[in-house]
Formats: C-alpha cells, sequence, structure tokens
C-alpha cells in the first residue's frame, strides 16, 4: 500500500474548509489527520463536520503530534513567517497560503528556515497544477500565437460590505494586491520563464477599510519589452481572466484562476483568422497541488516550485505595492 502524507491544518480558515481540505481528501497521495484552533470547540467541530480524526485547542499541541508530517497554514497573512517557521522547527512540511509573507525579506526567512530544518516548504498558488497551464504553455511553444507582446490578468470581486473581514486589516497584511494581484503577477511569470525589471501600480486606498488597497492597477515590465498589466480589487464585479496576446494571435482563459466544471475551464487560442476551443480536464486543481506536494516529500521528486520562486513572486509584489504607494516607477 502507497504511503500516504498525514497533514494538520493550522487554523479554520474558510479556504481551508471550502477548498484545501476537501482537495487533500480527494487527492491520492494525502489525508488530512489533525486541525488545530485556538478555540478548541471550533476544532472540534470543524473536525467533525469534515471527518477529520483530531482537533486541538492549539496550533503548538498539533505541531506536537508526531504523527504530522506537513501542515497547511491558511492563516492570516502576518502570521505565515510565524508558523511556517515555528512548524520547520519542528519537523513539519509546509504548505503556505498565498502570499507567503507581508514581503520578499520574510518570505526569505522562512525559506531558510525550511532549508535549515530539511523540510519542504511551498507556496499555495495551486492553479499552476491545473494541467491547462502546461496545455497554454504548449501552445506559447508552438509558435501558433507568434512571439509574445503582452499579458492581461484581472483578479476582482466585491466583498466590500464585510467589515469585520482580515483582508480589510492593514497590519494583517490586507489588501487587493495580496489577496489576489499575486495571481496574474505569478501567472505572467511562470508563462514567460522570466523575471520583472519594474513595476508601476496605482490604487485606491480606502479609508473605510483601514487604508487597505481595494483596487489597484499594475504595470510589470519584463525583459524583452513585453509587459504585463492587471487589475485586482476586492470592491468590484467579479473577473478572473488572463489573457496572452502574440503577435498572431491570443489565448483567451476565461476562468484563469478558479477552476469551473463541465468545460467552464476550458481555453480558447484566436489564430489564424479562425477561434477554438481547448478542451481541458475537469479535475480539482488543489488536489493535483497535494499530490505533487506528496510526491516531493516521500518520493524526493523534484518540486515544479521551488520555495526561492515565492520570495521572487513577493519581489514583485513589493515592489508593486511601493509603486502604489509613492506613485512612482519602481526597479526591481
Amino acid at each position: 500500500m502507497t504511503r500516504k502524507l498525514k497533514w494538520g491544518i493550522i487554523g479554520c480558515a474558510g479556504i481551508a474548509e471550502r477548498a484545501v481540505i476537501p482537495g487533500l481528501q480527494q487527492s491520492e497521495r494525502n489525508e488530512v489527520a489533525a486541525i488545530a484552533s485556538r478555540d478548541l470547540a471550533k476544532a472540534k467541530e470543524t473536525a467533525g463536520r469534515l471527518g477529520i480524526p483530531a482537533a486541538y485547542g492549539s496550533y503548538e499541541e498539533l505541531l506536537r503530534d508526531a504523527s504530522i508530517d506537513a501542515v497547511y497554514i491558511p492563516l492570516p497573512n502576518h502570521l505565515h513567517k510565524e508558523w511556517t517557521i515555528r512548524a520547520a522547527q519542528a519537523g513539519k512540511h509546509v504548505l503556505c497560503e498565498k502570499p507567503i509573507a507581508l514581503n520578499a525579506e520574510e518570505a526569505q526567512e522562512m525559506a531558510d528556515a525550511c532549508k535549515v530544518a530539511g523540510v519542504h516548504l511551498a507556496e499555495a498558488f495551486m492553479y499552476r497544477f491545473h494541467p491547462r497551464y502546461a496545455m497554454i504553455r504548449e501552445v506559447i511553444a508552438s509558435g501558433e500565437i507568434g512571439e509574445i507582446r503582452g499579458i492581461h490578468g484581472t483578479f476582482t470581486f466585491n466583498n466590500a460590505g464585510d467589515k469585520g473581514n482580515v483582508r480589510f486589516r492593514k497590519d494583517w497584511g490586507g489588501g487587493s494586491v495580496y489577496d489576489v494581484g499575486c495571481y496574474p503577477i505569478s501567472a505572467a511569470r511562470l508563462l514567460l520563464g522570466r523575471e520583472p525589471e519594474a513595476a508601476t501600480a496605482q490604487a485606491f486606498f480606502s479609508p473605510e477599510h483601514d487604508g487597505v488597497d481595494m483596487m489597484a492597477s499594475g504595470l510589470v515590465e519584463f525583459p524583452g519589452s513585453v509587459a504585463l498589466t492587471f487589475d485586482c480589487g476586492m470592491w468590484a464585479a467579479f473577473r478572473n481572466t488572463l489573457e496572452v496576446l502574440g503577435t498572431q494571435g491570443t489565448i483567451e482563459v476565461p476562468s484563469a484562476f478558479i477552476t469551473q466544471p463541465n468545460g467552464g475551464s476550458n481555453f480558447f487560442v484566436n489564430a489564424g483568422g479562425s477561434r477554438r476551443e481547448v478542451a481541458v480536464p475537469d479535475v480539482n486543481q488543489y488536489a493535483l497541488q497535494g499530490d505533487e506536494f506528496a510526491r516531493t516529500v516521500l518520493d524526493g521528486v523534484q518540486p515544479k516550485f521551488e520555495s526561492e520562486d515565492a520570495v521572487r513572486n513577493m519581489r514583485v509584489i513589493d515592489a508593486v505595492l511601493r509603486s502604489a504607494e509613492t506613485k512612482g516607477r519602481v526597479t526591481l
């Protein structure tokens, strides 16, 4: 029987309950063995509802559980560094929710701590494990749409009425760039295979929401005179799209980061005067993320994304936020 990776979940966040825990439970190489909350009653209720064997009333208790191989951290952004490092020191591999930290310096500290402890650290960008991104890269590599001239990404939603949301706490790492702008930034780096040179951004910092950026628009410059343009927001109509513009055509991804069933995750190629729909499998990208993590830990398979990738993504986020605050172009 193939060994499975035993997971502990640090916190009862919505993303953990809705997506990551079910994904791990549906995966081939993982099992969710425990969940922790600072409220034991909440941990027990969540564990009972989701079929998790053990519940703990503190994160420390979970880290002391010798049967746990890895932890998933969906805590507010300002807690990512502390609990990633504490988990690493306890010998646990770490899957940390995006953005991995509040800045690149923190991300580097986390990556270094995990290397010293000999544990694997990954940032939870689940979309990267869906096969359609490999398929998109194949279309680009084939030359069907010509040379890439630009990428445009969007990720917006409207949650402005939920004034108590952790995304609206500035000191906790709130704001739309951290929460959803990180996706098109990551995707452009993935598809181009290059690191940016500069960033320029404009943002709406809302006094009603502790001064966090509720909407931001940006330009990220890559080598070769190629750029990502993007917008992200938490006080706007819902969108999550990606377009790759080439000299001979385009690739459109209508639901770029969140998968949709029954063909809703397909993408379109416009080239040579025709438009074709590319069918992609209906798969659980959270389960695929978990299985990739398990292969790295259990089988020693080289990870698709090293921890340094998360550090590099944070450098771009840092530049975007600095540009929005100073209203100037920031070089990386």
